[in-house]
C-alpha cells in the first residue's frame, strides 16, 4: 500500500509532532520508551510512513506534557507558516 502525496495539514503534522518531542526534551528513543512502543514507532509517524489516530496523538502529547489543545494550536501555526 502507497501513501498518497502529503497535503500542507500532513507536513504541518510531521513539524508539529516532531518539535513537540524536541521542545519537551525527548529523544525519539525516550518518548518511545515513554509510550511503550519500539522507536521505530516514533521515527514512523514523524517522517509520515504511519499515520496516528487521535487517540495516539493524545498519548503522546500526554508524554510530552502539553494539552491536545497547545497541539492543535501549534499545528494551526505551523500550516500558517506552510502556506505564507
Amino acid at each position: 500500500m502507497t501513501n498518497r502525496p502529503w497535503g500542507r495539514w500532513q507536513i504541518a503534522f510531521q513539524q508539529t509532532i516532531r518539535q513537540m518531542r524536541k521542545y519537551a526534551g525527548l529523544t525519539q528513543t525516550q518518548l518511545s520508551e515513554k509510550l511503550a512502543k519500539p522507536q521505530s514507532y516514533v521515527s514512523k509517524y514523524e517522517s509520515g510512513e504511519r499515520r496516528l489516530d487521535y487517540l495516539e496523538v493524545r498519548e503522546i502529547c500526554d508524554c510530552c506534557g502539553i494539552t491536545i489543545t497547545e497541539f492543535d494550536d501549534f499545528l494551526s501555526e505551523s500550516e500558517c507558516r506552510l502556506s505564507a
